[in-house]
């Protein structure tokens, strides 16, 4: 094989899908330049996952007639002014150009001062310019994606995991720039309206009223926005968003960290806040350039930002009461435990302790066994749930109960619906981005959790498996946390576990149980284990039988 340079519509190919990879891509750098523009209204509408169609209109500077032309060529930018130290969210001059490779590009412009629009039309090389009639502002086509490249084409998500992509990336933009005008639109329908307000309005935009009035606003040097109350939490992290210097970003794990350090002994353990903060740095000090989606930023003094947001986070909630009532959780009696698995892969295990408040000590097949108590009682609870689950039929409400749902939740209630319905989950979207819950599983409807109906949405709509979704989350509230293991509800809860079908791990993958062998607990003492000890004893003892041998002389 020789080196040659590849021709150049290749390499334009390969240049392009670099910047351009998906529907995704053209939506962020079409809102990357509104915003440049100085915009205050932007409205996007995507038809067929964006595939067939993505516009972008704003109301920004627009572009002078006679700089048009050079708008769709690669690296013409008038952002970048030095490589390290990038003011703007647009600033590699790809974008246009990489649209105008991937599919056909139509961008109309006006600056207000300008009389006239002028319209460009660009499709690979193809490059067609003419004066129009439109309103101040630029508005942005890009359709067709692909269609001259099949196999890019033929790798691309489904439209409706696109559009729920889309949409969720339109909310980021929401949350971190609360100020403006904004409306999306899929295949004619408004996933998101969100009229020009604080953070605490772009939180109802996108969350519901009943999470903006639970956040406090968080007003420090370099750090601003909103986060949660203690009582507003989640399992996961995917509500909590940071933006670095307004550019929505993936945040550091450094920065995740700091805002629940910052929450202290507020925050239960392994539960994340809702929270959206925008963290101002000088230019020079952040990378933006470090990931093809813009999705990443580098840090030069990530340490000392993190401080800068823990100290914020910290003298935000010193200045609310945070004051929290304990919920009672029940759940029904359990049936009579099940006799282990039939394989005896569980062995059988004698209680010893508790130690540390959360964690069994046991004896079983000569070591030692810890089991953690909480991982335990919820792989209870949830195999006790989806037994009553499975057998039980929908619940029909006495009055149907309307939900809040964010557009992403929106999104995907539309491709889900029938499979909810088929486990006894009733839910139709009710328009202007609420549900209507008609039914529940009837093992769950008289479940005395707080906010059950809004919990099991939740779960239901953030998942490709909303039955175990759903399950897992009603089975962890309950269970057992540091402090309520007891030496009584010890034995039983070992015989619990071991009556479990699956007792290796919880809903969510964790383990239940550790096993330490005796032989390395006394080879770490510098022993030999009772079994070798034991082995050796009975070699040692055993009677050697020898054809010829004779008996000893008897004694005197």
């Amino acid at each position: 094989m020789t080196i040659r340079i590849l021709p150049p519509d290749v390499a334009r190919q390969i240049a392009a899908g670099e910047v351009v990879s998906r529907p995704l891509d053209v939506v962020r750098e079409l809102l990357d330049n509104a915003l440049d523009a100085g915009a205050t209204r932007i409205e996007v509408e995507v038809e067929g996952g964006g595939l067939r169609a993505v516009r972008v209109r704003d109301n920004g500077a627009g572009i002078p007639a006679g700089e048009v032309p050079l708008a769709p060529l690669r690296h013409a930018t008038s952002k970048l002014e030095a490589v390290d130290r990038v003011t703007t969210l647009g600033f590699r001059g790809e974008a246009l150009w990489a649209m105008s490779q991937a599919g056909t590009l139509t961008l109309t412009t006006r600056p207000a001062a300008q009389v006239g629009a002028t319209e460009l039309v660009a499709c690979a090389d193809d490059v067609q310019v003419r004066r129009v009639s439109a309103p101040a502002g630029t508005s942005v086509a890009v359709t067709d994606l692909f269609a001259h490249l099949p196999a890019r084409r033929r790798t691309q998500a489904s439209a409706a995991t696109e559009a729920r992509e889309i949409t969720g990336l339109v909310t980021r933009y929401v949350l971190h720039h609360p100020g403006l005008s904004w409306r999306l639109t899929v295949d004619g329908e408004v996933r998101v309206q969100h009229a020009p307000g604080d953070a605490r309005a772009a939180v109802a935009s996108v969350y519901g009223s009943l999470s903006a009035n639970r956040v406090v606003r968080v007003d420090a040097t370099g750090v601003t926005g909103v986060i949660s109350r203690p009582e507003l939490t989640r399992a996961r992290r995917d509500r909590m968003h940071v933006s670095v210097n307004g550019r929505p970003v993936l945040a550091p794990p450094e920065l995740e960290r700091a805002i629940i350090h910052g929450y202290g002994e507020l925050l239960p353990g392994s539960l994340a806040p809702l929270c959206v903060l925008d963290v101002r740095v000088p230019p020079e000090d952040v990378n933006p350039n470090v990931h093809p989606a813009k999705a990443v930023v580098a840090l030069a003094d990530v340490d000392g930002v993190a401080r800068r947001v823990t100290e914020a986070v910290r003298a935000a909630l010193a200045q609310h009461p945070l004051a929290r009532a304990l919920p009672d959780l029940r759940l029904p009696q359990p049936p009579a435990p099940r006799a282990a698995a039939a394989d005896g892969t569980f062995p059988p295990l004698t209680f010893s302790g508790v130690f540390a408040g959360l964690y069994l000590l046991a004896e079983g097949d000569g070591d030692l066994w810890v089991v953690d108590a909480h991982a335990a009682h919820e792989r209870v609870l949830y195999e006790r749930l989806s037994a009553a689950f499975d057998a039980a039929e929908a619940f029909e409400l006495p009055e149907p109960e309307l939900l809040q749902l964010t557009p992403e939740q929106a999104a995907r209630l539309a491709g889900t619906e029938a499979d909810l319905r088929a486990f006894g989950l009733h839910v139709e979207a009710f328009g202007a981005g609420l549900a209507r819950l008609r039914a529940l599983p009837a093992a769950l409807a008289h479940l005395p959790v707080p906010r059950l109906h809004e919990q099991v949405i939740e779960a239901a709509l953030g998942t490709h498996d909303p039955r175990r979704e759903v399950l897992a989350r009603l089975a962890c509230a309950p269970a057992l946390k540091a402090g309520m293991l007891t030496e009584e509800r010890g034995p039983s809860l070992l015989a619990e576990l071991a009556g479990c079908a699956q007792p290796w791990a919880c809903p969510h993958g964790r383990p239940t149980v550790l096993r330490l062998s005796e032989r390395d607990l006394a080879h770490a003492f510098g022993r030999r284990g009772v079994r070798d000890v034991a082995r050796a004893r009975d070699t040692r003892e055993a009677p050697v039988a020898r054809e010829d041998a004779t008996p000893p002389p008897a004694r005197p």
